[in-house]
């Protein structure tokens, strides 16, 4: 708070720096108020996504995590509109593709089931997340979690519905779940234009599937309600129908596994805020109870391998049985595949199975791990810590590192007979696999204009950089010609110069140095 108060009262004497001055004067204030951001790091806007995530988490530097942000463990999408579930059909109220909502799921109701209404035509494919946050206090089971189904006006779902657990980290933090209806293929039920019904259910010791078997500690977290955030995306049927099978043969083997020396990144504090990671080796520091967000592009044709490594502890002695928890969502916020390890206070390593390259034919396989590589886009890494380590090893951070590769050229897409909704969710990221195209941060990190923490910031800079440039010019070339206009007034009258006159030169600021368990297992 002390920290935005400053920054508010600096920008008050800006603005009043304008009043009262001429224009070499106001343009060296002007100059002075450019803000200059330390190495490394850029100036975030008030009020924004990165503010809030700089604000709550400095990683393996220290300070607060984003557990700690009072809004929640989770940073929800900024244009998020608000929602409420209705307990049955007749009241639900429509989702609009492209949109983000925010709802929240209790108990309440018919046990902790909600409804929300689509409507769709007859050729797209519609895609629902629904991210479920737990409050801070509450407490999870093993059982605990969330399903998501998509059903017609007859009852009948489209797809199996989606189901994650927080399986035995028993920590609550971020989980989601996602339902479809899809018109390609060998699909007999919703395929008709209509009114189709998103159906959102806590399960578990909390919520309507086991309430008589929760274990003994419980009861809180069943009195509170869940924050959810839902996603709606709408794709395109294709100009002519091509194979539906999925690719049989692909290269299943596992990659080494990259070396090299890391490159700093924070992780976001939800998926809208995910921070960008290309190809490399990247650093990061995580405590029990934080789950990070990253983002990877990845085109079609193209495999993504993830590893992750937890640093040794400094102290404390046991373990935990399932203490870290790898992610891996496809642009859709799907769950694809996830992998966790425990932790004894060494440092300790897990890596996703081998993953097929992106094909719009994967959607016709079974296994969840194949079908879920169906788009090009940004596929999001999630990494929770439990909250138990911190019983045993202390609260951290404990050192993070993300080993990204993305093999393969990236080959064209579909054909879509249309646009996906929002536009640009099956496109990869500009910047490509490698991380070399985005703008490069003075601590080498990269960044494509859009992330969460340090990531995503080049964009600002420019502007920085633009501005601190501009004012610059303007103030060398105001000088200058003010003081040819003065001396061609002193040689046409010998009338002294105006006492209001600002003849005093402005020095330029100085620039700065440059589920397994998913935490969520599924149903299966």
């Amino acid at each position: 708070m002390g920290r935005r108060t400053k920054g508010r009262r600096a920008g008050d004497g800006c603005a009043r720096s304008w009043h009262g001055r001429t224009l070499a004067a106001a343009a060296a204030a002007a100059a002075l108020c450019v803000p200059l951001a330390p190495a490394g790091r850029a100036v975030a806007a008030p009020g924004t996504a990165e503010a809030r995530t700089a604000e709550v988490r400095t990683g393996a530097e220290g300070g607060s995590t984003a557990a700690d942000d009072p809004s929640g463990p989770y940073a929800f999408a900024e244009d998020a509109s608000p929602v409420e579930g209705a307990s049955g059909t007749t009241d639900s109220e429509l989702l609009r593709p492209g949109r983000t909502y925010r709802s929240s799921v209790g108990v309440a109701g018919r046990d902790g089931r909600l409804y929300y209404r689509l409507e769709l035509d007859a050729v797209s494919d519609a895609y629902v997340s629904v991210t479920a946050v737990p409050r801070p206090g509450a407490t999870v089971s093993y059982s605990d979690g969330l399903k998501v189904s998509l059903q017609d006006a007859n009852g009948r779902n489209c797809s199996f519905s989606g189901t994650v657990h927080f399986g035995a980290t028993q920590s609550p933090h971020p989980v989601a779940a996602w339902a479809s209806r899809e018109t390609s293929g060998e699909q007999y039920a919703c395929q008709a234009a209509g009114t189709y019904y998103v159906v959102v259910e806590r399960t578990g010791a909390g919520g309507s599937r086991s309430r008589t078997t929760a274990p003994s500690g419980t009861g809180s977290s069943a009195a509170l309600p869940w924050d959810l955030e839902l996603g709606y995306v709408s794709e395109p049927g294709l100009k002519s129908s091509g194979s539906t099978s999925a690719p049989e043969v692909w290269d299943s083997a596992s990659p080494a596994p990259l070396v090299g020396a890391a490159q700093s990144r924070r992780g976001g504090a939800g998926f809208s805020g995910a921070a960008p990671l290309g190809q490399g080796v990247w650093k990061d520091g995580i405590r029990p109870g934080q789950t990070l967000f990253y983002k990877v592009p990845v085109d079609w044709g193209q495999q993504v391998h993830a590893t992750v490594d937890l640093g040794s502890a400094s102290g404390g002695e046991g373990s935990v049985g399932t203490a870290l928890v790898m992610s891996l969502y496809n642009p859709v916020r799907g769950l694809v595949d996830d992998v966790g390890s425990g932790y004894d206070g060494g440092q300790r390593s897990a890596a996703l199975h081998p993953l097929p390259p992106v094909a719009y034919e994967n959607r016709y396989a079974l296994a969840d791990r194949v079908s879920g590589m169906r788009f090009a886009g940004s596929y999001y890494l999630v990494v929770h810590l439990a909250a138990q380590v911190a019983d045993r090893f202390g609260e951290g951070p404990f050192g993070l590192t993300l080993r990204v590769r993305v093999d393969g050229k990236a080959r064209k897409g579909p054909s879509y007979d249309g646009s996906p909704t929002p536009r640009d969710v099956f496109t990869a990221p500009e910047g490509g696999s490698d991380g070399t195209g985005g703008e490069t941060a003075a601590d080498g990190a990269v960044g494509t204009g859009n992330g969460g923490g340090d990531a995503g910031r080049g964009g600002i800079m420019k502007l920085i950089a633009v501005g601190g440039i501009g004012a610059g010019t303007l103030l060398t070339l105001t000088l200058g010609l003010w003081t040819v206009i003065a001396r061609r007034r002193a040689a046409r009258t010998v009338r002294p110069v105006p006492e209001d006159a600002d003849t005093a030169s402005a020095s330029l600021p100085t620039r700065a140095p440059a589920p397994w368990e998913h935490g969520a297992t599924r149903g299966r």
